[in-house]
């Protein structure tokens, strides 16, 4: 599925791609909302609905990935609650072999992510996979999320890279979209970012259930 000798740069978004989108799904649908909804009396039910109303007016923007926006937004202190459940935290199975993988191959290895910085730290802190990276770019760094044609031209000025030597392996298919329109050469779907859900169809892309499949040789 990918010619590694075609290839310079490995960009690898984290949360479905490299750790279980279970982890975030479970914090942002179910814990928030029951945290919230115990802090103001309200039923989960309310709450859930109150607080699925605000995720969708910042749905595609910076802000949606922002645990200090939400924090603020919501009143609570969500870096703490995510890190009361740090624990949760589950790499992919044969993420870390790839990433193994990876280092006997002439590329340099990237992580991409829309995660807060801080979600990012306690993440790469939990699993020991920022041993893998030669960078960690943050969107929040480069004020533009993935999704955005934005991050990648800022992403080139930091990180410069040759897109048609380049392979992206992402659980988005709006980023991957994006990446595709920058001339990324290669991009690669996971079909199946949350392990609780069954793996998902995909047309546009290239996709794998998980990344055994584009394991180097």
């Amino acid at each position: 599925m990918i010619d590694w000798s075609s290839i310079d740069t490995v960009f690898l978004d984290m949360d479905g791609t490299l750790l279980d989108l279970g982890f975030d799904n479970y914090f942002w649908r179910e814990l928030v909302p029951r945290r919230y909804a115990e802090a103001r009396g309200l039923s989960f039910t309310d709450a859930q609905a109150r607080i699925t109303a605000r995720y969708q007016t910042q749905e595609g923007a910076l802000a949606w990935y922002c645990l200090d926006y939400w924090s603020a937004e919501l009143g609570m202190d969500l870096i703490a609650l995510k890190r009361e459940i740090a624990s949760a935290i589950t790499v992919m199975p044969y993420a870390e072999a790839f990433l193994r993988a990876l280092q006997a191959l002439p590329v340099r290895v990237v992580l991409v992510t829309n995660a807060h910085p801080a979600s990012l730290s306690l993440k790469m802190d939990r699993t020991g996979l920022d041993r893998f990276f030669a960078a960690q770019i943050c969107s929040h760094e480069l004020g533009m999320p993935k999704e955005s044609s934005v991050f990648w031209t800022r992403l080139r000025k930091v990180e410069p890279f040759l897109p048609l030597r380049s392979v992206l392996i992402d659980d988005s298919l709006a980023v991957l979209q994006s990446a595709r329109r920058h001339g990324i050469g290669q991009t690669i779907a996971i079909r199946r970012p949350d392990l609780n859900q069954p793996p998902r169809q995909i047309d546009d892309f290239a996709a794998v259930d998980d990344l055994r499949a584009v394991m180097p040789d």
